[in-house]
C-alpha cells in the first residue's frame, strides 16, 4: 500500500497539545515520537534544516532565553539534563587545613569553598583535563599535575584596625571598621599559578583562577583568630556533585497557544483580558468591515472592544479564563508540541550562550560512542 499523507490541518492540529479545565488532551504522539501508520515519515536531513530553528529571546552573561523550534521532546530533554548535570566545569574538591581557628568548623568550612562558583581565562578552563581520583581498581589515579589540578590559598587574619582606639572611644560597634578582616570573602582566595597554567590564566585578574562573586561571605572572625588553607580544585560534573553544575536552573516549556472561536466584546474582552498575564491579550476596536460581514460575530459592533491574542510568549497557561462561563466555548487553550523555550542561568563559569553549545559537544561525544558501540556489536 502507497503511504498516505496527512492533511495540513491534521498536521498542524497534531502540534498541539489541548489545556482543559481540569484535564491535558493530546499528551503524546505516537510510540515512536513524529511517526503514523501508513504514512511516509522518512527521516530527511534536509526537511529537518528547513524547519529546525533556533530563536534568542534573550541573552546576558548570567541569563539567556532561546526557543529551540522543530524538536522532538526527547532531544530537549537531553540538552535540559546534559546543561544541568554533564558538562565539565572547576570547583573546589580537596582544601587542606593548615590553620583555622574562626568559629566556623573545619568541615563547614570546607563546604562553604566548594560551593563558590569559580571562572577564570575560558581557553584555560578548557584546557584543563578531569582529573580521575584514585579507585579500588586504579590506585594511583592520574595524579596532581598542572593540567588536572588548579590551586588556591586562603591566609586571613584579623587584627585590630590602626584606628582602633579612636573609633571605640566614639562608640563604634561596625566589626568591618574596628577590625581588619572581621569578614572573609570569596574575592580573598588567592590563585597559585603552576607550571604550563600561565600560559593561560596569567597576564591580569581578568584571566586568573577567582570566584565569580567576589563579595560571598566565608566567615566572620576576631583579633587573634586566622584561617590559613590551600584548596585543590578540579573539574567534575553535576551528576557528581551539584556545586560542578555549571547553572543555577535550566528548563523548559512549551509555547502556549490561545485561539478564540468565537468573538468576546464589551466588558467581556476587558475581563477576558484580565486573566492572562499583561500584554497577552490586546483590546482592539471593531472595524466596520468586521461589522459588515455576515456571518463574522461582530455585526452591529462597529467601535466595540474586542479581544485579540497579541503575544502568547508572556501567557502562564494559569487556565483562569477557563473559570467563568462567558468565556466557555469561545477559547482553546494549548501549547505547541516542539516548541521548547528554554531559561539558562549560568552560575558564572561560562557565558550563558555558550552552555547550550557546551551540551550540542557532549551530545555528539555521546552519539559517537553509542555509533562505535552499535559498530562493535554488529562485527
Amino acid at each position: 500500500m502507497a503511504p498516505g499523507f496527512a492533511s495540513r490541518e491534521e498536521l498542524d492540529a497534531r502540534k498541539i497539545v489541548g489545556v482543559n479545565t481540569e484535564t491535558v488532551t493530546n499528551v503524546t504522539s505516537t510510540d515512536i515520537p513524529g511517526h503514523y501508520p501508513g504514512e511516509d515519515h522518512e527521516w530527511d536531513l534536509d526537511e529537518f534544516r528547513r524547519t529546525f530553528k533556533v530563536e534568542f529571546h534573550k541573552l546576558t552573561p548570567h541569563d539567556a532565553s532561546f526557543s529551540l523550534i522543530g524538536l522532538d521532546a526527547s532531544i530537549a530533554n537531553a540538552f535540559r539534563r546534559i546543561l544541568l548535570a554533564e558538562i565539565p566545569t572547576l570547583a573546589i574538591e580537596y582544601v587542606f587545613v593548615h590553620n583555622n581557628t574562626s568559629i566556623v568548623q573545619d568541615e563547614v568550612l570546607a563546604h562553604r569553598l566548594g560551593l563558590i562558583p569559580l571562572t577564570g581565562n575560558p581557553a584555560g578552563l578548557r584546557w584543563l583535563q578531569q582529573y580521575r581520583k584514585p579507585t579500588d581498581e586504579d590506585p594511583e589515579g592520574s595524579g596532581v599535575a598542572d593540567n588536572n589540578t588548579i590551586v588556591m590559598k586562603l591566609q586571613v587574619e584579623c587584627t585590630k584596625a590602626d584606628n582602633y582606639n579612636e573609633l571605640d572611644k566614639k562608640g563604634e560597634d561596625d566589626p568591618r571598621l574596628l577590625y581588619k578582616n572581621a569578614h572573609v570573602y570569596a574575592k580573598q582566595l588567592e590563585y597559585v599559578v603552576s607550571g604550563r597554567q600561565d600560559q593561560f590564566f596569567a597576564g591580569g585578574e581578568e584571566n586568573a583562577v577567582r570566584s565569580v562573586h567576589p563579595d560571598i561571605l566565608l566567615a566572620k572572625m576576631r583579633p587573634g583568630q586566622c584561617i590559613d588553607m590551600e584548596m585543590h580544585c578540579i573539574k567534575g560534573i553535576g551528576a557528581d556533585h551539584a556545586k560542578f553544575s555549571p547553572v543555577a536552573t535550566a528548563s523548559y516549556r512549551l509555547l502556549p497557544t490561545i485561539t478564540i472561536t468565537q468573538p468576546i466584546l464589551g466588558n467581556d474582552a476587558k475581563k477576558f483580558a484580565r486573566c492572562f498575564p499583561k500584554g497577552v491579550i490586546a483590546l482592539e476596536d471593531v472595524t466596520s468591515a468586521e461589522a459588515d460581514r455576515a456571518g463574522s460575530g461582530y455585526e452591529g459592533h462597529e467601535g466595540e472592544k474586542k479581544a485579540v491574542v497579541q503575544n502568547t510568549f508572556k501567557d502562564t497557561v494559569s487556565r483562569e479564563c477557563l473559570r467563568h462561563e462567558e468565556f466557555k466555548g469561545k477559547v482553546k487553550l494549548g501549547r505547541v508540541r516542539d516548541h521548547f523555550i528554554f531559561g539558562v542561568e549560568s552560575t558564572g563559569q561560562f557565558e550563558s550562550d555558550e552552555l547550550f553549545l557546551e551540551s550540542v559537544k557532549v551530545l555528539r561525544e555521546k552519539c559517537r560512542v553509542m555509533k562505535m558501540g552499535l559498530a562493535n556489536v554488529m562485527r
